[in-house]
């Protein structure tokens, strides 16, 4: 059985520079997210609605490419070519934002920057898991959730400081984000190397040479038995699924909880700080809440974010003031750093190590395919009843979800290698 204590193991090199490349990403991309819903409500006139299907449509698109994603990065056994060019081609599109006239052209740049975040994101997941043994999976995946909040905290704060101390205009910001975008590639580029699926005997299989016209040997599990890119994920990977749809179908956009938060009184200028403070808690509290899951299980710490997330949204449906929503978006950081590492780490423990590009590739699909109904129907009821209507069917998901975990998911013994 794995070792449930704390280890000291220092985190791979793959680990560590996927993290520094997602907290350059991320500083790129939330020098432009806070600020989205108001220069498409203010500048351009978009409704609710719009915003909404802005989201969800990109969303959408970006999912069935990480299902296809993982896929190829399982058939071929080489995936940072995808990840590279997922990055590359987000880097490219994002700071387009700031030549968009009417809303549908910010629709093709996030569709475009989806595109790129729909080819990176499951090679890339598979690559943190194949290089992490399973006793250290949870913390790896936090660690690596940690640095990207940690870019989602520098993001907003160079934005608030554009806006504020610099007084640039919204386009001018949205420009400068290519920067630290640009630095991800090099970072990917130089750093991130090549590993084969590590399997339940804590190896790493090595990837096959491409001039070579012999295959690599199949993983093997504890068992013996081999691992082969057709195997199958199994019920209760199937189930998991299921209930995570289901959560994720009252996950809209953030773009709501911003949008909301202006409403309530937070200035335009303190928005980008206000996301901030949210991704702070989130960069803080993603290791230890993977470490947690290394050592009490995955869920629990899925339960108790999931919880968190429901009482969050069902508060800010009901929030009238400004100090309301920084307690809020303090603690709707606290759902991603309980949940967001575990919930990765369950599908690497769930399936078998030849899978996981396909397995994670099934898991950004459900999350993803399910935004756009989510923040199509969330910005429907905004804009027809009202945000505590809306609110309160977020929460109301969520909480079945929570329900359907400890119903249809049974606790893993431990995780597999």
């Amino acid at each position: 059985m794995a070792d449930r204590g704390k280890s000291t193991t220092p985190l791979p090199r793959n680990v560590k520079a996927l993290s520094a490349v997602s907290l350059l990403t991320d500083a790129s991309s939330e020098m432009i997210t806070p600020l989205l819903p108001l220069f498409l409500t203010g500048v351009l006139g978009a409704s609710a609605t719009t915003l909404g299907a802005i989201e969800g449509i990109a969303e959408t698109v970006a999912s069935m490419l990480k299902l296809a994603s993982g896929w190829w990065s399982d058939r071929v056994k080489r995936r940072k070519p995808l990840v590279l060019a997922g990055y590359g081609i987000a880097s490219a599109v994002r700071p387009l934002i700031a030549f968009a006239a009417y809303p549908w052209h910010v629709l093709v740049v996030r569709v475009a920057d989806r595109v790129g975040k729909g080819i990176r994101s499951s090679p890339r997941d598979a690559l943190i898991a194949d290089a992490t043994p399973a006793k250290d999976r949870g913390r790896a995946f936090g660690f690596h959730r940690a640095a990207d909040n940690f870019g989602a905290v520098l993001g907003p704060l160079a934005a608030w400081f554009m806006l504020e101390q610099g007084k640039l205009e919204l386009r001018t910001v949205f420009l400068w984000a290519s920067v630290p975008a640009l630095l991800s590639v090099v970072v990917l580029f130089v750093f991130v190397r090549e590993a084969g699926p590590r399997s339940d005997l804590g190896t790493i299989a090595a990837p096959s040479p491409a001039t070579s016209a012999a295959p690599s040997p199949p993983a093997t599990l504890a068992t013996g038995s081999p691992q082969t890119a057709t195997e199958p994920l199994g019920a209760t990977f199937w189930r998991y699924l299921a209930v995570v749809g289901v959560f994720t179908l009252g996950c809209s956009t953030d773009a709501f909880l911003l949008l909301r938060a202006s409403q309530i009184g937070v200035a335009a200028g303190w928005i980008p700080v206000l996301w901030a403070v949210h991704n702070f808690v989130r960069a803080l509290s993603s290791t230890p809440g993977g470490q947690l899951s290394d050592r009490l299980g995955r869920r629990p710490l899925i339960l108790a974010g999931w919880a968190v997330y429901a009482a969050t949204y069902l508060c800010f449906g009901l929030a009238s003031e400004a100090w309301h929503a920084w307690v809020l978006l303090a603690a709707y950081g606290l759902y991603f750093g309980l949940a967001e590492g575990a919930e990765k780490a369950l599908v690497a423990d769930l399936v078998p190590a030849a899978r996981r590009g396909a397995a994670f590739g099934w898991f950004n699909f459900v999350v993803g395919v399910s935004a756009l109904p989510a923040s199509l129907f969330f910005g429907f009821i905004w804009d027809r009843v009202g945000p505590v209507a809306a609110f309160g069917m977020g929460a109301s998901l969520a909480g079945a979800a929570t329900v359907g975990l400890l119903l249809f998911v049974p606790r893993p013994v431990a995780p597999s290698r």
